[in-house]
């Protein structure tokens, strides 16, 4: 799919692939409806998106701070003296199902692959996760809380991207961080840096050198900084990609942020459309057709309702009530309410019903074990994603 062309198609998914996609005009006489036929008339079917960059674990907490800060480090030790309590109480959460909570927080707005910046728990390489978590990139946290990077860049399997946190800040510390990574030895064209708040021009001529790509988290710097990044800079680096980041610090979810940045950094609703979908497919290395539509890939697929607009303009004033149908690996993983109603039996078996601020989704998840386990520590009524409610509908019939 192009972002500013829609075409009228049946998509026919044999296993986890799209293996033939027919032109409707007119529509091939040999396919005739089947009993796992699937019919979105009316939809506009995107293909599942691509997060550069989140931190899994931190899907239920809230925002945190006291900005503007100067860097990352000052904002860490602040919530840290700040609210304790807070962090403490979420802690309590079992690991486990914070990391179910934040792959359903990409589920609700569309994501079907989720680069998570932190270590690979086994819960992120179970087969039933609601969404695919990259399993070979290296990474690092940052220059000064990363520990040995050289080490971690050694250890990232060959031809995968290294990621690491950069220039996070508007102070002289975060300008200076992509200047110790060079004289590491740490920026070439398998280096990803995520937010790149502090490069100025020289900086950005230097990742042009290199070959370096760069995620970046605009509502997330906005909310710490008072400052977002220099569209008319980063656009010179060839390979830049959107981030959802956390809900400590993000305005909500990756389309939250595919807005934000439409709005804010003034970048054209087709360059945000490929921030989320091939951009960062091709800058994480993903091999099987992630973020497109196309015959011989994965067969994630993402439907909602068609306006007339093309997909890039739709995207952008897309949020997560709007997503009626995930697929991934042609496994049905989200429904409406009123996409429930086409599907064929086989496809619903498993849903199950949650309710985000009045809005139901049925997910392929486990969402009455994982909200029993976080309202035991949080309490009842108080587990949300960002600032969206959640809970457990009380009469829903699938």
């Amino acid at each position: 799919m192009e972002p500013t062309v829609a075409s009228h198609v049946s998509i026919q998914i044999t296993g986890d692939r799209i293996t033939r996609i027919f032109n409707l005009l007119p529509a091939p006489p040999h396919i005739a409806p089947g009993q796992s036929d699937i019919n979105l008339s009316g939809f506009l079917i995107f293909p599942g998106l691509v997060n550069a960059h989140d931190h899994l674990q931190f899907a239920l907490f809230p925002r945190m701070g006291n900005p503007p800060y100067p860097n990352y480090i000052e904002w860490g030790d602040d919530i840290h003296r700040s609210f304790p309590q807070i962090i403490a109480k979420h802690h309590a959460v079992p690991k486990a199902v914070r990391l179910w909570w934040g792959g359903i927080r990409n589920l609700l707005c569309g994501v079907t692959t989720v680069c998570h910046h932190d270590p690979l728990w086994p819960e992120l390489q179970r087969q039933d996760f609601p969404v695919r978590v990259l399993q070979d990139c290296g990474w690092g946290h940052s220059l000064a809380l990363g520990r040995d990077l050289r080490h971690a860049r050694v250890a990232t399997p060959l031809g995968q991207p290294y990621i690491v946190h950069a220039c996070e800040g508007i102070d002289e510390l975060a300008r200076e961080e992509l200047w110790g990574l060079e004289r590491l030895g740490l920026l070439d064209e398998s280096t990803v840096l995520v937010h790149g708040l502090a490069l100025d021009r020289d900086g950005i001529a230097l990742l042009c050198d290199r070959g370096t790509s760069l995620i970046v988290c605009p509502s997330s710097n906005n909310f710490l900084y008072g400052m977002v990044p220099d569209a008319s800079l980063f656009s010179r680096i060839a390979t830049v990609a959107l981030g959802s980041d956390s809900p400590l610090t993000s305005e909500g979810d990756l389309l939250d942020e595919v807005r934000f940045a439409v709005r804010v950094l003034g970048i054209s609703t087709s360059t945000a459309f490929q921030m989320v979908t091939r951009t960062p497919a091709s800058l994480l290395r993903l091999k099987d057709g992630e973020g497109s539509i196309r015959e011989s890939g994965l067969a994630d697929l993402v439907a909602v309702r068609d306006t007339g607009q093309d997909p890039a303009d739709r995207m952008q004033t897309l949020s997560m009530t709007d997503i009626e149908l995930v697929m991934m690996r042609g496994v049905v993983m989200l429904a409406s309410e009123s996409v429930m109603n086409r599907l064929p039996f086989s496809a619903k078996q498993g849903l199950e019903p949650l309710s985000i601020d009045g809005t139901i989704r049925w997910l392929r998840a486990p969402v009455s074990a994982l909200m029993h386990q976080a309202e035991e520590v949080l309490g009842r009524g108080a587990v949300q994603l960002g600032s969206r409610k959640l809970l457990i509908p009380s009469c829903v019939v699938a």
